[in-house]
């Protein structure tokens, strides 16, 4: 049923005249189940998008046939959904039809999909008669319908109840009001939303809506709204069309919530005895109580007029004191005056107001910008948050507003300095904005309705998503129809400086290019700074009070004193579109140190469970100066747990370009155990803090487990261990009395697993030591020989690093002795390293790697090119050697393996820093070539690897049908798909509607063939490819149903 009950109070049972004892026997029901069952329907519903109360996902629930003519399905509101929707129904013969919804209440829990009859082939059906009359206390009924996912389950149930309050599901959801239900104890749960409660006669009495999950009950909805409708598009419609035209069905509301309340409790109201009397006689025999104001939306017709406790006598002279009475007032009325008789407090009041037309309060359409549905706030929601019916609303916040806190649910008040009170005011100040301005947007929360709160909003600078497009609802063919919010403009970029309207600056590429596109700057020095120069005397005096403030910190060591104005704080968000790698969240803190400061580029190390992927936004705040600016990924090493991300030096200014420097790197001699450091870094108020620790153990091995969605985890490492820290989320650097960094102090990820099926993500803190880091620096300033990448406008080549693919990990000689290795090796091996005292043993080769299928778990590497080899350092300066030999890229390894010691010729593979720069959305799942981590898994299919399935998209196509992340797609419709570019021709020749047969192959080895519903409309398929020539992720469209609007 999807929505579950919240409610505290108990239900009671009321003592209602005797019911005649029920005629109906076995036989009868038997009938009345035979005629019935074939036209109730399972429900496959995809709610493509969050809208309103719904979020977006995919779910079973119920429905059936009320017109076998026109080929109508009635269900729940909740399951028709009030946004966009994509359905399929199944009949019991398992035939299968595209649903399209025609009809969704604003208000009651029912709505209509349709259907075209002349697809059902196979199966005799009849419509299942509604009749709203037969519902009594004491029916019999049966709920046929989905429960608990069962296809057809039929339950049992006496009515209870004919006027239970409507049920309270959520105070952010959706819920019924104003208006009665039944209840049943038949026990209903999941799935059977939307189910027929029929009597012995094959009659709809009423429509399940919800249960309580704490006991047996069961809520129904009453049929007479219900029947309405379905006339109203019985008469706009004689049969199955192809093209439905869609059907005006009048409601009107004073969007105010009535509660219906006994004559004891509104006489404490102040109910005068003679009004009681009226009520009495003009009503139903038995009437129990009147209608109470319960709640008002401010806004609305009868803000200021009507008030909570109102007791409502008449409308236009008639007494009143049903809803369904109330309701057939108000319908008949749309944008008429009425006159209500109310009592306040015992005195007799009259009040005229308009009704207003309650769809016209119902929003049919949003926006849609980085990710984030944003649409005029609805009577469902008003009423929930009593905010006024039309403020801009944020359903999902996506990418850019969720970047900068603004919740789900938030009302959107101001933005870029301009107040915002519909939706066009918000689409026309994005529509002034440049990719990568800061602005200022002000929001309130239904949580904290009192105070307005203000965040800074980051237009993205990388095309992320699409444009943004405002979609709208089309009654005629139940699709939401997709147009440019604004026309599109050139891509622009901000300066990254605070933007209040319209701001623009545009990259300047540097003129001092070598022949071969690469930068020849003669401003890179050794040092790794180069203080940019400050003439100014206005400037200098600044700088000379920022210098002042920072000598006066007080008790700072030396070392704390030095490594400050290197540190950088950073934040990293991801976006969900791209969330690649097996990355494990959007958000990530950490302290990194710059290692190089010039006039035209600055790069900061920091370590990789800080900045996991190059998909990412990152943010620079300077404890050397209050600044936050833009940084970009350059580098990420292939194995070791750190990072390099550049940074404009002129966008700091010139106070900041001179108060920030890079700091001293010193990678030799390296840390000894008993060492004393200092351990230096930012708090998250960018306050330096450090202490003085003692190194226990400078070189000890990591040893990290994979987690259960594959992730970078740090391998063939050793790091430094101290006496004392500040725990697991603090990092930053080790350094010498001086202040020259000897290791950076980084966060490392890991899995922690509790039994078979729970696990919960960890992190700690160790030393990377800083001469792989010294090592990649200096190849980037010397000039590496890797693919050029444009770094501030100036091209350069980043490294290439050569690496031995296999993981490692340390044995002690005395159990490699018991393994049967010789004492000659061992006096071997401790002479080399008197210290470790151990062997490298071989723990997995990564799949695809030229040392797959020679090397052996468990085989021991003794000597590399006849030199004995103890750590993981001794491999990295082999392969490293290769570079500058004229070789074939092979190690001569001396191994030992199962008692005997043997020469192998393993090759060594050649990886940059880039990470993964491509991935694919193909409805709605997230492709990719399978990252390292999964490599180290040790497997790949052998049908093809390269189209790894990394992540998946709620309300997509591939949710519905069950296509997960952790598996490869080999096949499509027969066709391998070996690589990403067969995937990409394969796909782009499937049309909208097509279904699609999908073979895949998990993580764990395990084929398996599924098919998928291609669904272009909502969900085209794209292309996220890093562009090295503008430093931009650029979003290109592979297949769309008209590529104008995506």
């Amino acid at each position: 049923m999807g929505l579950e009950s919240t409610m505290k109070e108990e239900l009671c049972m009321e003592i209602d005249p005797p019911f005649r004892e029920n005629v109906a026997t076995a036989e009868d029901w038997r009938k009345a189940l035979n005629k019935v069952v074939p036209a109730v329907v399972v429900l496959r519903i995809t709610a493509c998008r969050a809208f309103d109360t719904e979020p977006a996902g995919a779910s079973y629930a119920t429905g059936f046939v009320v017109d076998k003519r026109r080929g109508i399905v009635l269900t729940n509101r909740h399951v028709v959904k009030p946004g966009p929707v994509v359905a399929e129904a199944m009949f019991v013969n398992r035939e299968e039809i595209t649903v399209h919804p025609i009809y969704r209440d604003p208000v009651h829990d029912f709505g209509f999909f349709r259907f075209n009859p002349d697809a059902i082939q196979f199966l005799n059906y009849e419509e299942i008669p509604l009749a709203p009359e037969a519902a009594c206390v004491g029916l019999e009924i049966r709920v046929v319908g989905n429960d608990s996912g069962e296809k057809v389950s039929i339950l049992a149930g006496t009515l209870a109840r004919l006027d239970r309050d409507a049920p309270h599901y959520k105070k952010d959801g959706y819920n019924d009001f104003n208006t009665f239900y039944m209840q049943a104890a038949s026990g209903t749960k999941g799935g059977s939303s939307g189910s027929p409660v029929i009597d012995w006669q094959g009659r709809a009495v009423a429509l399940n809506a919800g249960s309580k999950t704490t006991s047996a009950s069961a809520f129904f909805l009453p049929l007479e709204r219900v029947v309405r409708a379905l006339k109203f598009l019985q008469n706009g419609r004689d049969s199955y069309l192809s093209k439905w035209e869609a059907v005006a069905i009048p409601r009107g509301t004073l969007q105010v919530t009535f509660l219906h309340k006994g004559f004891d409790e509104i006489r404490r109201l102040g109910l005068q005895s003679e009004t009681e009397q009226i009520a009495r006689h003009a009503s139903i025999l038995g009437e129990t109580g009147m209608l109470v104001v319960d709640s008002v939306v401010p806004g609305g017709p009868a803000h200021s007029h009507l008030e909570p406790g109102d007791v409502l006598v008449r409308v236009n002279g008639e007494v009143v004191t049903q809803f369904l009475k109330l309701e057939t007032l108000l319908d008949e009325r749309v944008d008429q005056k009425i006159e209500l008789q109310i009592e306040r407090g015992g005195v007799q009041l009259g009040i005229n107001l308009v009704v207003q037309d309650l769809h016209s309060i119902t929003p049919d359409y949003f926006l849609e910008v980085s990710g984030a549905v944003i649409h005029p706030l609805s009577y469902q929601q008003a009423r929930n948050f009593r905010f006024h019916c039309g403020l801009v609303y944020v359903s999902e916040p996506g990418y850019m507003l969720f970047r900068a806190g603004v919740p789900r649910h938030a009302i959107i008040k101001k933005f870029a300095g301009e107040e915002i009170s519909k939706l066009e005011d918000l689409v026309s100040v994005l529509s002034k904005l440049s990719r990568g301005a800061r602005v200022p947007l002000e929001y309130i929360s239904y949580t904290d309705r009192h105070r307005r709160k203000s965040v800074l909003v980051t237009v993205d600078r990388h095309e992320w998503y699409s444009p943004p497009h405002i979609y709208t609802r089309d009654d005629s063919s139940g699709l939401w129809t997709a147009k440019p919010a604004f026309e599109s403009k050139p891509l622009l970029l901000s300066s990254g400086i605070n933007e209040s309207g319209i701001g623009s600056k545009k990259r300047r590429i540097e003129e001092d290019l070598s022949s071969d596109g690469v930068a020849d700057d003669s401003s890179l020095h050794e040092t790794g700074e180069d203080k940019p120069s400050v003439p100014n005397p206005i400037v200098n005096a600044i700088l000379k009070d920022y210098q002042g403030a920072t000598v006066a910190a007080a008790n700072a060591s030396v070392a704390e004193r030095v490594i400050e104005p290197t540190l950088v704080m950073f934040e990293v968000h991801v976006p969900p579109s791209c969330m690649l790698d097996g990355v494990h969240s959007q958000h990530f803190f950490g302290t990194g140190v710059i290692i190089y400061h010039s006039q035209n580029m600055g790069l900061v190390a920091v370590d990789k469970n800080t900045v996991a992927i190059s998909a990412s936004d990152v943010m620079l705040s300077f404890a050397a100066f209050p600044i936050e600016i833009p940084g970009e990924v350059v580098f990420l090493h292939p194995v070791h747990n750190y990072a390099l991300v550049a940074y404009d030096p002129a966008a700091l200014g010139p106070v900041g370009a001179s108060m920030v420097r890079a700091a001293e790197l010193l990678p030799e001699p390296a840390l000894r155990r008993g060492d004393s450091v200092y351990l230096v870094g930012l708090s998250r108020s960018l306050q330096a803090t450090s202490r003085k620790s003692i190194v226990t153990n400078p070189c000890a091995a990591l040893n990290i487990g994979s987690a259960d969605c594959p992730r970078y985890r740090a391998t063939n490492m050793e790091v430094i261990e101290l006496d004392t820290d500040f725990g697991s989320t603090f990092s930053g650097v080790l350094t010498d009395e001086q202040g020259r960094v000897q290791a950076i102090w980084g966060s490392f990820s890991t899995q922690l697993k509790f039994g078979c099926n729970s696990s919960e993500d960890h992190q700690f803190v160790r030393g990377i030591p800083i001469y792989t880091i010294s090592k990649v620096l200096d190849k980037i300033i010397s000039g590496a020989d890797g693919t050029p990448l444009l770094i501030n406008g100036v091209k350069r080549s980043m490294p290439l690093v050569r690496i031995l693919e296999v993981e490692l990990y340390p044995t002690l000689l005395s159990k490699a002795r018991s393994f049967g290795l010789s004492d000659d090796w061992i006096q071997a091996l401790v002479k080399k390293d008197p210290i470790r005292r151990q062997v490298l043993r071989v723990k997995g080769c990564l799949a695809g790697s030229k040392a797959e299928n020679l090397l052996e778990q468990g085989d021991m590497v003794l000597a590399v090119n006849k030199e004995p080899v103890t750590c993981f350092r001794d491999i990295e300066n082999v392969c490293q050697e290769l570079d500058s030999g004229d070789n074939d890229g092979k190690l001569n390894l001396t191994i030992f393996r199962h008692g005997c010691e043997m020469d192998l010729l393993v090759g060594t593979d050649v990886r940059d820093g880039n990470g993964t720069s491509r991935a694919i959305n193909w409805c709605g799942c997230i492709v990719q070539d399978p990252h390292p981590a999964v490599r180290a898994l040790g497997f790949l299919p052998e049908e093809g690897h390269g189209v790894y399935v990394a992540r998946w998209c709620h309300g997509s196509p591939v949710h519905r049908y069950g296509l997960y992340a952790l598996q490869w797609i080999v096949e499509v419709n027969g066709k391998p798909t070996p690589d990403i570019d067969a995937f990409v021709n394969v796909t782009k020749e499937l049309e909208h509607g097509e279904f699609v047969r999908v073979r895949t192959v998990h993580l764990n080895g395990k084929p398996r063939v599924l098919t998928l519903k291609q669904d272009l409309h909502y969900w085209p398929a794209w292309e996220l490819r890093f562009d090295p020539e503008t430093a931009i992720w650029r979003r290109n469209i592979i297949k769309a149903l008209d590529c104008s609007i995506i």
